[in-house]
């Protein structure tokens, strides 16, 4: 964790019983009922928090393994509440709830390091397979921390990537551009790194959405479109006319091979 706020307590979920633990963040009793529900006849257990004061003092208790945390709340909005889970905890997942027209906050919630967003009204099948792609990605991470180990360390010979001025350390999730660290967000750099896999190759939104959130659709094709506006902001110069993460019209994006000086492959590659 990093941060100078409070640490927040171990996890109660992955470490304990094996059951993971949902933390539902929402004043409206209707809807919290409903995801309780479908939550726990998914096999989940479920924390309850109506206003932005409860959820932290929930958070303070009995770290859970997972946040949906609704951004219109009483007392302290879910912006500040997910600023305040981010600077303390990198590493906790969070899904923000929308309204349609919440736009706005949404890209200020993705910016502020949530991994995902479910826009109401939406039905229990589209929640839970966010809910199981967001803990899918981070289950290793989880688990490590959970049994009180820190992240797995890079190893001290590990050789970055390098495309131009852009470097990047896939085990120390670490980058640099001209030399100064790039802070990304855990979804930034889990998109970056799996455009770095495969440099110099096209990939479509479904099969980065696939490698980032575990599924494709609609939905994480707009989310996966903002995380690369942020990604470009935060290490292109010109991020209009970018030299690493290029967009493929009507197909995708690629990490191009010339920002690192290198050929063009003489064949299309398989």
């Amino acid at each position: 964790m990093t941060g100078g706020g409070p640490a927040m307590a171990a996890p109660t979920g992955a470490a304990g019983d094996g059951v993971a633990l949902i933390l539902v963040v929402e004043d409206d009793p209707i809807l919290r009922r409903s995801v309780r529900l479908a939550c726990e006849k998914d096999g989940f257990r479920v924390l309850e928090a109506t206003s932005g004061p409860e959820a932290l003092k929930s958070l303070a208790m009995a770290r859970p393994n997972l946040v949906l945390l609704d951004l219109m709340l009483p007392g302290i909005s879910g912006l500040d509440v997910c600023r305040a889970i981010r600077r303390d905890d990198e590493l906790l997942p969070i899904i923000m709830v929308t309204a349609k027209g919440e736009e706005t906050d949404k890209v200020v919630g993705l910016e502020l390091g949530a991994d995902d967003y479910v826009t109401k009204p939406f039905g229990p099948r589209e929640l839970l397979a966010r809910i199981h792609a967001v803990l899918r990605r981070g289950s290793r991470r989880w688990l490590g921390a959970a049994a009180g180990h820190d992240a797995p360390a890079a190893s001290p010979t590990e050789v970055p990537l390098q495309f131009g001025d852009l470097v990047i350390w896939l085990e120390a999730r670490e980058v640099a551009v001209d030399g100064r660290p790039v802070h990304l967000t855990r979804t930034e750099f889990d998109l970056l790194a799996a455009l770095a896999r495969h440099a110099g190759r096209v990939l479509s939104r479904d099969q980065l959405a696939a490698q980032v959130w575990g599924y494709a659709a609609e939905g994480p094709s707009r989310l996966l479109d903002s995380h690369m506006k942020h990604l470009r902001h935060k290490l292109e110069p010109d991020p209009a006319h970018p030299r690493y993460a290029q967009t493929v019209r009507h197909v995708g994006y690629k990490l191009s091979r010339l920002a690192a000086g290198m050929p063009s492959p003489a064949a299309p590659e398989p």
